[in-house]
């Protein structure tokens, strides 16, 4: 599937190099957010810990109405709210605060089926705690935003808007 975005089509490209999300309109870029993509680099292997690259899609959108800051575990909220007496408490945890926006490969046999598929490597955009440092690569594989921006970001997508992550521009 050729993955790339028309005219005026509003799609996301993410920059592992540059730790940076822009939302954009066609060619323009309408937002700009720091993210934090995997500490293991890129990579679209099962099991690696690793951002996959390519075309993706937004599959689900969840957490429509949580507060900022709603602590999430298999999709679902909780009912807590992260603080940081709760970090203090599971310092281990892998937060998934405020909003996900769960990712789909657009790339068969790249990132989607098989032992590459992103939905089933559970690769989302998530908010996280804001103590954790954004332009710098940490995460398990998600890409990470800060609460303030992954809400933002959820606001202005729809499920199917177009995805594109790697080092530096979209291939041709």
């Amino acid at each position: 599937m050729n993955g790339h975005a028309s005219a005026g089509e509003t799609w996301i490209r993410v920059c592992a190099r540059r730790q940076e999300l822009e939302l954009r309109r066609g060619e323009r870029c309408v937002l700009r957010l720091p993210v934090s993509t995997a500490l293991n680099g890129l990579g679209e292997q099962s099991g690696s810990g690793m951002t996959p690259r390519g075309w993706h899609c937004v599959r689900a959108r969840i957490g429509a109405g949580c507060p900022s800051g709603a602590v999430f575990v298999g999709r679902r909220w909780t009912g807590e709210i992260w603080t940081p007496e709760l970090q203090e408490q599971q310092s281990e945890r892998d937060w998934i605060l405020s909003r996900i926006l769960w990712l789909s490969g657009l790339e068969p046999g790249f990132n989607r089926l098989g032992e590459v598929d992103t939905m089933r490597r559970f690769i989302y955009f998530h908010g996280c705690p804001d103590t954790e440092p954004m332009g710098v690569p940490l995460s398990h594989g998600c890409i990470r935003l800060r609460n303030e921006s992954v809400i933002s970001l959820y606001e202005r997508v729809s499920v199917g808007t177009r995805v594109w992550i790697g080092e530096g521009e979209p291939a041709p």
